[in-house]
């Protein structure tokens, strides 16, 4: 979370051409990209890079907190199902990817300097895989109290599917 807070609120990069400079955060350059004419590409970006990360962490956060209540309270499961989603549309490596591709772009045109920001979002780049890697969705799933004892069938086709193959 710490990581998330920094890369929203610190520069990217500043660049410098004929002594003119100019920053932005990642939620500066999706409202630029609104006023400019791009509403959808601004919208995508601030959706991507923004609000689906924070609210993964947010909910993985929540998921953590109460994992540590015995029992496990009853909306855990639901939040379960959601945190996936929230997964999926976080491109934070997308997004560095192409950050990286404009800095050597524009590299010839102006003077380029990383700020802050771009290394706290190279940080949440190697966080992100760190905590679905480490984080056991099946030890939580049966954990959770249902209200009719069982396990609901999407549930259980959920952590069907977080189980190893061999």
């Amino acid at each position: 979370m710490i990581a998330f807070g920094i890369a929203n609120t610190s520069p990217l990069m500043n660049l410098s051409v004929v002594g003119r400079t100019a920053s932005t955060t990642i939620a500066g350059g999706a409202y630029e990209m609104w006023l400019q004419g791009e509403p959808i590409t601004g919208a995508l970006v601030a959706f991507c890079a923004v609000l689906a990360p924070g609210s993964y962490l947010l909910f993985m956060l929540t998921l953590l907190l109460a994992a540590r209540r015995s029992p496990v309270p009853f909306w855990v499961g639901e939040m379960l199902r959601w945190v996936n989603h929230f997964q999926i549309w976080s491109m934070l490596e997308v997004m560095m990817l192409g950050i990286l591709v404009a800095l050597i772009k524009i590299a010839e045109l102006a003077t380029v300097e990383a700020g802050i920001g771009m290394f706290a979002v190279g940080a949440l780049v190697l966080l992100f895989p760190a905590i679905v890697v480490n984080f056991n969705v099946r030890e939580l799933w049966q954990r959770v109290e249902w209200v009719d004892g069982e396990m609901p069938l999407p549930a259980a086709a959920e952590v069907a599917a977080a189980e190893p193959r061999a």
